[in-house]
């Protein structure tokens, strides 16, 4: 536990700029990020370090709670609350991997299924196994799976 991870260090300088500069979004944001990532650290039998993978998949969750809860508030007609969580979930997605566009995201899954020979339905669990390291943390599950089910069944 004696050397902290360049992304966890880069949320702790961040933190404290935006303190400085009086940015309440920024800082209440990477305030509540770091709380999350210490809540991760400490789970288990057993604290400890995260590394930046591990950091960059609680701050994808994070970043996945503020967009549902921007479309529940939307949804509700409560437009205040609903931006102010798409302005939290804009500065954590300052911290993850740009996102795999819809052609990119196609382009991995046709060489997932052709990796793992896989065909029908049936063998989208192989086609997910080869596929999710190689998407981690730059696609959304969902979409992942979404992809990988109409490549499937196409």
């Amino acid at each position: 536990m004696d050397r902290m991870t360049a992304l966890k260090d880069k949320l702790k300088a961040d933190l404290t700029a935006s303190m400085k500069s009086r940015d309440e979004i920024r800082t209440r944001t990477i305030r509540m990020a770091l709380a999350a990532v210490n809540v991760e650290e400490v789970s288990g039998k057993t604290s400890r370090e995260l590394t930046d993978d591990e950091i960059v998949k609680v701050l994808t969750k994070e970043a996945k709670k503020r967009r549902e809860a921007a479309e529940a508030f939307g949804g509700a007609g409560r437009t205040e609350q609903a931006e102010a969580e798409l302005a939290e979930q804009a500065v954590l997605e300052e911290y993850l991997p740009a996102q795999l566009s819809d052609e990119e995201l196609a382009a991995l899954v046709d060489e997932a299924v052709a990796e793992s020979g896989a065909s029908g339905p049936q063998a989208m669990g192989q086609v997910m196994k080869v596929l999710n390291p190689k998407v981690a943390g730059r696609a959304e599950g969902g979409r992942v799976a979404q992809a990988v089910r109409a490549r499937l069944t196409a």
